[in-house]
């Protein structure tokens, strides 16, 4: 009892941890790429007051974080020789260049100042509000952040789970046939099948299919996600590089645990072959499956970013890049960013239970 109380809070912990990272990350990226979030989504028309009113209304007049080391403005309008220098080209020009580099940084340093700003930084405003469920509220559209993605998030997760679904429908039985076929024609299918998985990106797999299936044959639609059928493209897109590597590693299980005592003893049982490969081979061998499985559930969400916006499929990832990165929303980005690092993990952790679930030595170790 006390071992599994331990190793909650350490999962827990690790949990935590990972999602204070990758957000803290992101905020630290948004906060460096220049530019001002109010002037981008007001437009370069706006006046100050509407600019002021913006960056008060969201929080944007407060400090990024607990201090900053920032160029003063006093100190380096007082600092004559930085004003004085020529052009960057025309410094690097110079024969002395590393003298000109340096110069420069000692510049920099006399013009800029250690501020700390206390505990009233938008840093930890964002993390109060995440704490409470409040992720805060689009800068465009001034909707909750979470209102938005929860409107998104689960076709992002249905694709996911067709993606997976078709990947495992594909690698399972093929994997098992080039894994008992060693060395055969079906084997070498599998084999070359695996490699133009792996080798092909989607953004080539899904203009492909859509080429093949929405235009020439018009089976499905390009794009979208209204009808039940829209998922199919997406999914296959999605799904074909998982099952390409799922099918390497059922084939490699399989000829692995084929040549275990317990297979041989099995068949000298007299039980049938199917039924020593499925009942007995395929259930241990599914162990490393099952791991790939959950650690590709994350390359699964990062890959649907790109799928998403191929097929226009009303996802978190279209979310992300249409309405957070492109229009430079920030709230919504980190919001995205939050709820796709705490799937992965909760994939991870599940990914975790199941191989405990499968194999008992794990569970007793």
């Amino acid at each position: 009892m006390k071992y599994k109380i331990l190793n909650f809070l350490r999962q827990l912990g690790l949990l935590l941890l990972v999602v204070w990272t990758v957000v803290s990350l992101v905020t630290l990226l948004i906060e460096l790429v220049p530019g001002d979030p109010a002037v981008a989504i007001l437009g370069e028309n706006a006046t100050p007051e509407q600019i002021d009113s913006f960056r008060a209304k969201h929080g944007l007049d407060k400090p990024a974080f607990f201090f900053t080391y920032s160029r003063d403005k006093e100190l380096y309008k007082g600092v004559e020789e930085f004003q004085r220098l020529p052009k960057e080209s025309e410094r690097r020009a110079e024969q002395n260049f590393l003298a000109s580099f340096f110069e420069d940084l000692a510049t920099e340093a006399k013009v800029r100042q250690l501020k700390w700003h206390g505990p009233d930084n938008r840093y930890l405003n964002y993390w109060r509000g995440v704490v409470t469920g409040d992720l805060g509220n689009s800068f465009r559209t001034d909707t909750p952040v979470l209102g938005l993605i929860l409107e998104r998030y689960p076709n992002t997760i249905k694709l996911a789970i067709a993606a997976m679904f078709i990947a495992i429908l594909i690698a399972i039985p093929l994997g098992v046939l080039a894994g008992t076929r060693k060395g055969s024609l079906i084997d070498n299918f599998s084999s070359f099948f695996a490699l133009l998985g792996i080798s092909l990106p989607t953004f080539v797999i899904g203009p492909f299919l859509v080429y093949f299936f929405a235009v020439k044959f018009r089976i499905f639609s390009a794009t979208g996600s209204l009808y039940p059928e829209d998922i199919v493209l997406p999914a296959v897109t999605l799904g074909a590089a998982l099952s390409a590597i799922l099918t390497r590693m059922v084939r490699s299980s399989v000829i692995e645990e084929l040549g275990e005592d317990y297979v041989r003893t099995a068949r000298a049982k007299g039980l049938s072959e199917r039924k020593v490969i499925y009942k007995h081979v395929l259930k241990n061998g599914l162990i490393p499956v099952v791991t790939i499985l959950g650690l590709q559930l994350g390359v699964l969400l990062a890959g649907s970013i790109i799928t998403e916006k191929i097929f226009a499929w009303q996802g978190l990832g279209l979310l992300l890049l249409d309405d957070g990165i492109a229009k430079r929303d920030y709230r919504l980005v980190q919001g995205c960013v939050l709820v796709i690092s705490v799937t992965y993990i909760f994939a991870n952790t599940l990914t975790d239970w199941i191989y405990r679930l499968l194999d008992p030595r794990i569970r007793l170790s």
